[in-house]
C-alpha cells in the first residue's frame, strides 16, 4: 500500500514498547504466571507459555525472571484469581479492535475500557462482533535488508504458511499458531536475527489511516489502553502511513 509500510509499524510498535518496559514486563510476568498455572511449567508442552517466554526474551527480560514467574504460576501463586477477558469493538474511525485483558475484577476493567472507547468516539460490542475480523497466528518480521531468499527457503521448509516481502524490504514469516516455535528456532541459524517475533491476533485486511489528526487520535486511544493494568494486549486493523508514524 502506498505510502504504508509494515517496518514502520513494527518499528512504532517497539517503541512504544520500550517507552513502557516496565509496565510491560508486569504484564508478561503475570501472562507467564497465568499460563504456568494452567497448562503447567513446561513450555515443550506447554504452548502458550513458551509463546509469551520467548516475548519476554525479545524483550531483553532475564531468565531468572523467567523462572521465578514459572515457579510461582506452577506454585498457584498466582493465576487463580484473575480471569481472561477479550473486548471487541470499534475505535476512531470505524478501526476494529480487541483487548485482551487479565483482571480480578470485571466490572474495574470494562468500565476502563469502555470510558476510553466512548472518550474517543468508538464503542464496545459484543462477543464476536469483530473477532471474525482476526486470526491468531505466529508472526516473524525482518529487517528491510535481511537476506530474502535464505528466510523464504528455511521458513517454508519448517512448515510456515506463508512468507511476505513488502514493498521496503521488510520480511514477514506467517506461522499456525502450534508452529510458531519451531520455526522461530529455525530461523536462528540465520545471520539476520528477527526484529519482531510473536504470537498476534492478525487482521485478514488492513484499514489505511491517513488523515494525520485521525491516526494520531487513533495511537493516543490505543496507546491509553495499552496503560491500563489489566490489558495484556491490543490488536487493530489499523494500517498508518509512514509520515504520521515517524512524525513528518
Amino acid at each position: 500500500m502506498a505510502g504504508h509500510s509494515k517496518w514502520a509499524n513494527i518499528k512504532f510498535r517497539k517503541m512504544g514498547q520500550d517507552a513502557k518496559r516496565g509496565k510491560l514486563f508486569t504484564k508478561y510476568i503475570r501472562e507467564i504466571s497465568v499460563s504456568a498455572c494452567q497448562g503447567g511449567g513446561d513450555p515443550h508442552t506447554n504452548p502458550r507459555l513458551r509463546a509469551v517466554i520467548d516475548k519476554a526474551l525479545s524483550a531483553n527480560m532475564t531468565r531468572d525472571t523467567i523462572d521465578r514467574a514459572i515457579k510461582r504460576g506452577v506454585g498457584g501463586q498466582e493465576g487463580q484469581d484473575l480471569e481472561e477477558i477479550r473486548y471487541e469493538g470499534y475505535g476512531p474511525a470505524g478501526i476494529a479492535v480487541m483487548v485482551d485483558c487479565m483482571t480480578n475484577n470485571r466490572k474495574r476493567t470494562v468500565s476502563d475500557v469502555r470510558h476510553l472507547f466512548t472518550k474517543y468516539g468508538g464503542n464496545l460490542g459484543t462477543d464476536g462482533s469483530v473477532a471474525y475480523l482476526f486470526h491468531q497466528k505466529g508472526q516473524i518480521v525482518f529487517a528491510p535488508g535481511a537476506n530474502e531468499e535464505e528466510i523464504l527457503t528455511i521458513a517454508l521448509e519448517a512448515g510456515a504458511e506463508d512468507v511476505k516481502t513488502d514493498t521496503d524490504g521488510t520480511v514477514e514469516v506467517i506461522t499456525a499458531f502450534e508452529d510458531f516455535s519451531r520455526i522461530k528456532e529455525a530461523l536462528e541459524v540465520l545471520q539476520d536475527k528477527p526484529e519482531s517475533a510473536e504470537i498476534l491476533m492478525l487482521p485478514m485486511s488492513l484499514v489505511a489511516l491517513n488523515d494525520k489528526e485521525v491516526a494520531e487520535k487513533f495511537l493516543k486511544f490505543v496507546d491509553l489502553l495499552e496503560e491500563l493494568d489489566d490489558v495484556q494486549a491490543v490488536y487493530s486493523n489499523a494500517d498508518i502511513a509512514n509520515d504520521i508514524l515517524e512524525g513528518k
